[in-house]
């Protein structure tokens, strides 16, 4: 591009703003401050939001019939373009918002020119990323649910399955593999509620805010809003063009996500190594050493463990571009999109990965069954029984732990000691001992709403499923 300047009036520039400048934008400035190259995504938002502002502009009188019918087929061959692959983006252009509107002015005419009438593209954009916003959070719930049926699925398949449950990552109680995977169904369920919440915030409509103070058009923004499926019109047209809180909440739910995904990768990848051998991954979630030929390595889950960091990067990101923008808009808000997509590209992502891996997950019952046999994981049972027999609780702590001391010395479980070694810690221990200390009689025991009981997972998986049918 020549940076010549041009006489008054005769701007060089190809921009739909240029009539107040008198020289070309500088080419470097012009690649700087584009945006085209990633806003793109957005152009079914925008033509959405194009031909819903047309509509409006019709039904106000401002556009007549024709025109109004001109601009829609306008925009939708635009649009079946943009899809066949057949439309040039122009970086002179900047954004996806001038690259449709130049276009549809080549296409249609003078025409063309009256769309932007009554908008700005402060407003413009807003709206376009709400649009864009709600529809990958709609994508994202259903991948998320999609992840929870799965852990369903298998909850109520392994709810007799026993495995060691871990406080500090030592055995702590026997539970059932059922009753650990329902611990990741909750985990979920609440980042799919806080997505609700935010879509109920972002879902108020931008459009007719213009470039921040409204439009003295005769515009009706109930209409556009509903066109759209925006719930209401925003408010304030200053905090309508420069809010971006939906966009940081979106952050802060996709970083709550990641942070789960990564905890379920973490137990994915312990469980898989030869130390636990708790679960087998299938081959097509893993990979092999380009020098250890035995190697088959989780990568899938240890992936999207790290990309957990990128996501809340991205949250941190969001809120540092926004934390000392002075109303309304600026162009640092330009920087909102490649966090937030890339953030989006990334959840979509790693909750499909889990989607698909989740259900080949393969649990090796008899290594679980062996791990919870060690590490005296029945103790508290045991305590609880001398509660039962009349012992205070500090009491029947303290003949416990001699118990496991005792246990730890001869290189015995609990449940392999004799009635007359357990005896000589407390007599009031019965032969109705045994039947507690078994693993079994263990889970068993915890039979109430959220315990391990495998009566109490089957009921808790058809609660479940009865909430995601509800959705």
């Amino acid at each position: 591009m020549s940076n010549k300047p041009a006489a008054p009036g005769q701007n060089n520039s190809h921009t739909l703003w240029g009539g107040r400048f008198s020289e070309a934008t500088d080419a470097f400035v012009q690649r700087f401050t584009a945006s085209v190259s990633f806003d793109q995504r957005m152009y079914r938002q925008d033509i959405r939001g194009s031909i819903a502002h047309a509509r409006m502009l019709q039904q106000a009188g401002i556009l007549t019939d024709d025109e109004c019918t001109a601009i829609v087929d306008g925009l939708l061959g635009i649009q079946t373009d943009i899809e066949a692959g057949n439309f040039t983006w122009s970086v002179a252009l900047e954004d996806v918002h001038m690259n449709i509107e130049s276009e549809l002015t080549k296409r249609i005419g003078l025409t063309g020119k009256k769309l932007h009438t009554g908008r700005s593209r402060n407003d413009q954009v807003a709206t376009d990323i709400r649009l864009y916003v709600r529809d990958e959070i709609d994508v994202i719930a259903t991948e998320l649910t999609r992840l929870q049926s799965a852990l369903l699925d298998i909850a109520e398949r392994e709810a007799d399955t026993i495995m060691p449950g871990f406080t500090h990552l030592q055995t702590a109680q026997p539970i059932t593999f059922g009753h650990h995977l329902l611990a990741w169904f909750e985990m979920l369920d609440r980042d799919y509620s806080r997505l609700l919440d935010c879509r109920k915030r972002l879902n108020k409509s931008p459009l007719g805010a213009a470039a921040l103070a409204g439009t003295s058009y005769p515009i009706n923004r109930h209409f556009t809003a509903e066109q759209l499926g925006f719930d209401a019109p925003t408010r304030n047209s200053l905090d309508s063009v420069s809010d971006r809180d939906f966009a940081i909440e979106l952050a802060a739910c996709g970083s709550l996500i990641m942070t789960h995904l990564s905890r379920f990768s973490e137990e994915l990848i312990l469980w898989t190594s030869a130390q636990f051998d708790f679960i087998d991954l299938p081959d097509r979630f893993c990979t092999g050493s380009s020098i250890m030929p035995q190697k088959k390595n989780p990568d899938v889950p240890e992936l999207v463990r790290g990309k957990s960091g990128r996501v809340t990067g991205h949250l941190i990101a969001l809120l540092m571009l926004m934390k000392s923008q002075p109303l309304a808009y600026n162009k640092d808000n330009q920087e909102d999109k490649e966090p937030l997509f890339d953030l989006i590209d990334t959840l979509r992502d790693c909750l499909k990965a889990y989607g698909d891996m989740v259900p080949a997950i393969k649990p090796k019952k008899e290594n679980m069954y062996l791990a919870a046999k060690k590490g005296y994981a029945t103790a508290t049972d045991l305590a609880d029984y001398l509660v039962k027999k009349g012992l205070a609780f500090r009491d029947a702590h303290e003949i416990v732990g001699k118990s496991v001391a005792y246990g730890i010395q001869q290189k015995k479980d609990l449940s392999e000691l004799s009635l007359s070694e357990l005896q000589q810690f407390s007599d009031i221990i019965g032969d109705d001992v045994f039947a507690v200390l078994s693993l079994e009689g263990s889970v068993q025991a915890r039979d109430h709403i959220g315990g391990t009981a495998p009566n109490q997972v089957r009921a808790a998986v058809a609660t479940c499923r009865t909430l995601i049918a509800a959705r």
